[in-house]
């Protein structure tokens, strides 16, 4: 291991103590204040909401990919001749973060959205737990892409990314251009610019803290189930983070989303080793010099609590032909928290 390696390892750690220690306490402070019975308890939820299989949002399917040999689920709408448009949702989400679209755009498009790896219905590999972070790092998050991509019938795809998402999408679009047509992506930084505004913005660094404390093993997972999810409920409906539009997320969506991390054979880990993987990979992949050939279009809500407006600032410098659109008053979940905005957006920057 290389010395600088080891300096990087000693720097994670160190923060991802110092925020384990912290939640930690403010974790047994809850328990306390509202019974160890409400904050190791969540409800079973053996009946899947309705929502899950609204024909509206169109039809779920399973392919089984060469590499890994993980079985995805998917919701495809629209017809099989249509171009591909792929699309990528984020954390703690699933495939229904893309319901407005697959109703939006079927006519057009053939518009997918599966389950990443790990997530909702789509296998997780093994092994499962914290030691499984090797599996999720950003090589098997791509090939997933291209494997998806082919076994879907298509040569090329618009992709369409949010959170996570749009992490694996810029990287995948970097390392293979012939794969995509046009890309779309909300509320996630170029990785050439979050590395560098992280590292220059401490306002930035502190409110990735969660990134950091993901590191740790466990306490993460007992933090997001506490008190059935609340994590959730906060992440989508909270002052700080949620949606700002009344009704953008109602409580059927939330416990769709609930449903995905509590059902028979999955789990909340799955995502949170996304992190674990990103934190553990060094040395981290440089962009410098990259560029992104393809027209690409970056949407970013405004009021996004996690991320700031300034990460989209110098994106056209490894983009040539970018588009940035803002969406005034929105959060972090923007195609959610204002979805006709967003389509249209979308609508109209593909027709061009």
């Amino acid at each position: 291991m290389s010395l600088n390696r080891i300096i990087q390892t000693a720097m994670v750690w160190s923060i991802a103590s110092f925020y384990g220690s912290v939640m930690l306490v403010t974790m047994t402070l809850s328990a306390i204040r509202r019974g160890p019975r409400a904050f190791f308890g969540y409800k079973s939820r053996p009946d899947r909401p309705k929502c899950l299989d609204d024909p509206d949002l169109g039809t779920h399917g399973y392919v089984r990919l060469k590499t890994s040999g993980l079985r995805f689920h998917y919701v495809a709408a629209g017809e099989p001749q249509k171009p591909l448009m792929l699309c990528l949702h984020g954390f703690p989400e699933c495939w229904y973060s893309w319901r407005h679209q697959l109703k939006e755009f079927r006519n057009s498009y053939r518009v997918v959205a599966p389950d990443l790896r790990g997530y909702g219905e789509t296998e997780s590999p093994q092994p499962s737990g914290y030691h499984g972070w090797p599996n999720f790092s950003m090589a098997h998050l791509t090939n997933d892409v291209r494997e998806l991509i082919e076994a879907l019938g298509y040569s090329s795809c618009t992709l369409v990314a949010h959170d996570w998402g749009g992490a694996v999408a810029w990287d995948f679009t970097i390392n293979n251009p012939d794969l995509v047509d046009k890309l779309i992506v909300m509320n996630i930084p170029h990785p050439a610019m979050f590395q560098k505004y992280l590292s220059t913005h401490f306002s930035q660094f502190r409110k990735s803290w969660y990134m950091f404390f993901f590191q740790l093993p466990w306490l993460p997972e007992i933090l997001c189930r506490s008190f059935d999810f609340e994590l959730i409920t906060d992440a989508f409906q909270g002052k700080e983070m949620g949606c700002r539009r009344s009704g953008a997320i109602t409580d059927e969506d939330l416990e769709a989303l609930k449903y995905t991390f509590t059902r028979p054979g999955t789990s909340i880990t799955g995502g949170i080793n996304y992190y674990r993987a990103a934190f553990k990979t060094f040395p981290p992949r440089s962009y410098k010099g990259t560029k992104v050939q393809c027209p690409t279009l970056l949407i970013w809500g405004d009021q996004d609590g996690a991320l700031e407006v300034g990460l989209t600032e110098g994106t056209d410098r490894f983009v040539p032909d970018f588009t940035l659109k803002l969406v005034p008053g929105a959060s972090h979940w923007v195609q959610q928290d204002q979805p006709q905005v967003v389509n249209g957006h979308m609508r109209e920057w593909l027709k061009e």
